[in-house]
């Protein structure tokens, strides 16, 4: 399986929601943000916003803060988001159908162009306005013209064989939404998304939360 360190991991998973704060100022026609702002809304310290946006290579002027729509442009830009990403969905089950109606994905540029599920009960039906293809005609519909990206809402059962059949027609990248390890080509980058990780965070928090007063813990994001 192809391995990739990517530094500074916990900010660009904050990305997002500064995105998503930015996009609702800018409709509620503010023209600029201060790391402070931005910092209560995530419930972090200034300094630790200021060290994101920096990634993105903008700056911020002296008490007015940053321009919104600049800012905007600067995270997708980083994210790569300022383009088009299209993506093709396996597994229209709870998960995929909660995810065909993630209205916010048109925010970040990906396009959810096609949806494969193996159950003859949705193959024909349009899901969130999309008609879902039968799986055995996944090699067909995508050969031709492979998306950038694959979504997998399978079974842990039947990811490897259906990640095997997205591979074989070119997709090179792959967010697994299985609670299985994908084995995969040098050059083909995984995602894994594990649904239970933030649960595990949270009761850990849980947990911790019920020490004694005066006991110390840290716990990195």
């Amino acid at each position: 399986m192809s391995r990739i360190k990517v530094q500074n991991s916990p900010a660009i998973r904050r990305m997002p929601t500064y995105l998503h704060k930015l996009l609702k100022m800018r409709l509620e026609g503010k023209l600029h943000v201060s790391s402070t702002e931005l910092a209560e809304y995530m419930n972090i310290e200034p300094i630790v916003v200021r060290k994101d946006i920096a990634l993105t290579g903008i700056s911020g002027q002296r008490r007015v803060g940053y321009d919104v729509n600049e800012l905007i442009r600067y995270i997708k830009n980083y994210l790569s988001w300022q383009k088009n990403i299209t993506a093709t969905l396996i597994g229209a089950g709870s998960l995929g159908t909660a995810l065909l109606g993630y209205d916010d994905f048109s925010h970040y540029g990906l396009n959810i162009e096609s949806v494969f599920d193996s159950d003859e009960n949705k193959i024909g039906r349009e899901i969130r306005g999309r008609e879902v293809y039968d799986i055995t005609t996944l090699e067909n519909r995508l050969k031709t013209a492979p998306p950038d990206i694959a979504i997998v809402c399978v079974s842990n059962g039947a990811a490897q064989s259906v990640v095997n059949r997205l591979v074989s027609v070119g997709i090179r990248y792959i967010w697994n939404f299985a609670n299985v390890s994908l084995r995969v080509p040098k050059g083909v980058i995984v995602q894994r998304e594990v649904i239970a990780g933030g649960l595990a965070m949270l009761t850990v928090k849980m947990k911790l939360s019920s020490m004694k007063p005066g006991d110390t813990v840290e716990v990195e994001e």
